[in-house]
């Protein structure tokens, strides 16, 4: 009887153990589940204080409380956002690691510049949508953008650009092919210096985006001549579109957030969720209005992979006939 009674008990003792393990791995797979359990990292390509950075770090204020886990901003600055994929690309792609990206990062995957391709991309959410505005001096004689590309068709115009190969670039060369005329492409170190020099007269035109000549354009110092977009701008409600003037050119200074292909789909809906909440809060809200956007710049990740799409397609076309890349 006494071995039988051993017998059993080690035989029970046995099964509670096996059961204890089985909880315990249970317990973890969960915990491995439980997304996302740390920290969140959003790398960026621009300086501390920039549009993109600015932007970034105002979505994570509502963010962390949405998704109730610290958010962290990355920088990984130079290289026209090369660096910042090579960093990204080296991480397991497992949500943890996000991207925030312009359209500088699209232009340089068309360029094939930097590790990725464009199906690596997979949108999270859109942050911002920022039209290309044609911008001149408010004493300048073009009334309108039919008139400065009139004018171009005798002198080419003088249109200040950020970089050569930039979105700016790229927006006043594709409209100059649209609308056969000419633009003689000056470029400058930033936004400013590109306001800076419109004021001075020292260039004819360039393509702005609202929030870099806000104040000029509240001021009375810029016109606006047309706005790169499919449909008007609430803060210009009297400024017509490219597309309304009869030119097919749409370009935006977009801003988003991205991961990289591989990351599981439940853990994707789980961030877009939180960064949509985010961008409802007041300060999110205030930081559109401040620049002169709205909520329309909202955009989740349906849309935003539209657009990403879209905008590669076109840059990669405009590059093309710029002979900036091979056919």
């Amino acid at each position: 009887m006494s071995s039988v009674t051993s017998t059993m008990k080690r035989s029970v003792l046995a099964s509670v153990v096996a059961v204890g393990l089985v909880g315990l791995g249970g317990g973890s797979a969960l915990a491995q589940d439980d997304f996302p359990s740390r920290a969140v990292d959003i790398v960026t390509h621009a300086s501390p204080g920039g549009g993109t950075d600015t932007t970034a770090r105002t979505l994570l204020i509502g963010t962390r409380r949405a998704i109730g886990e610290d958010m962290r901003i990355v920088p990984r600055t130079g290289g026209g956002g090369v660096l910042a994929m090579n960093y990204v690309n080296e991480q397991p792609r497992d949500g943890y690691t996000l991207m925030a990206i312009t359209p500088t990062h699209l232009f340089a995957i068309a360029r094939n510049q930097g590790p990725l391709e464009i199906d690596d991309l997979v949108g999270v959410v859109r942050t911002t949508d920022d039209p290309v505005v044609v911008m001149v001096r408010a004493d300048s004689e073009f009334e309108t953008l039919d008139d400065l590309i009139e004018a171009g068709r005798e002198t080419p115009i003088k249109w200040g650009t950020t970089q050569i190969g930039g979105i700016d670039h790229v927006a006043g060369a594709t409209l100059a092919d649209d609308a056969d005329t000419q633009i003689s492409v000056v470029p400058f170190s930033g936004g400013g210096e590109i306001v800076t020099n419109l004021m001075g007269g020292n260039i004819d035109a360039s393509g702005l985006n609202i929030t870099e000549a806000i104040d000029q354009l509240e001021g009375g110092d810029f016109r606006a001549l047309a706005v790169m977009a499919d449909e008007r701008m609430e803060a210009l409600p009297d400024v017509p579109t490219t597309v309304e003037l009869g030119y097919d050119v749409t370009f935006s200074t977009v801003r988003g957030i991205v991961a990289l292909d591989g990351v599981p789909e439940e853990r994707l809906e789980i961030l877009e969720e939180a960064m949509l909440e985010g961008m409802e809060h007041s300060a999110y809200q205030a930081y559109l209005t401040g620049t002169g956007l709205d909520g329309n710049s909202v955009g989740d990740a349906d849309t935003w992979n539209e657009q990403i799409r879209d905008l590669y397609a076109a840059a990669e076309k405009a590059m093309r006939d710029l002979g900036m890349v091979e056919e």
